[in-house]
């Protein structure tokens, strides 16, 4: 689908945007719900390991070298809520619980993979935009 005035450019969504965007549409848009979730420190790298095979929570902890547990319990529900992830306990002594990604979760790999590949491509080039903004080191301030 191509934008009305920008026929060279694909359009993002369907909606015209308000021009200025207020701020509570903003809020409400699904595009920055999901992003708010997927650009979390850690939802990304939990839905990419679950996307490879179920983990188990001590699993997925040892996986994760500097997440906390109290963290990664949040996260992890975060997604279950979000119908992201499935969590199953099983009736061991003591219970154990599997993780895995639902139906849904495992549609956002595909996104997530283009994205992954884009950020891979361009990195160098945003390096070098990054570096071209750093302030030179004994500039005097003015």
């Amino acid at each position: 689908m191509q934008s009305g005035t920008h026929t060279h450019v694909p359009s993002m969504v369907s909606a015209a945007l308000p021009d200025p965007v207020p701020a509570e549409e903003y809020e409400r848009c699904p595009v920055t719900d999901v992003l708010h979730r997927v650009g979390d420190k850690w939802s990304i790298l939990i839905v990419v390991l679950l996307g490879k095979r179920p983990h188990r929570y001590n699993e997925l902890h040892r996986g994760i070298a500097t997440i906390s547990q109290r963290m990664l319990t949040r996260t992890l529900r975060a997604l279950e809520a979000d119908g992201l992830v499935h969590r199953e306990v099983f009736p061991t002594n003591p219970p154990s619980v599997e993780y895995r990604l639902t139906p849904l979760g495992r549609s956002l790999l595909t996104p997530l993979s283009a994205l992954a590949d884009w950020a891979v491509a361009h990195h160098p080039e945003i390096e070098a935009a990054r570096a071209e903004h750093l302030p030179v080191q004994n500039e005097p301030r003015q």
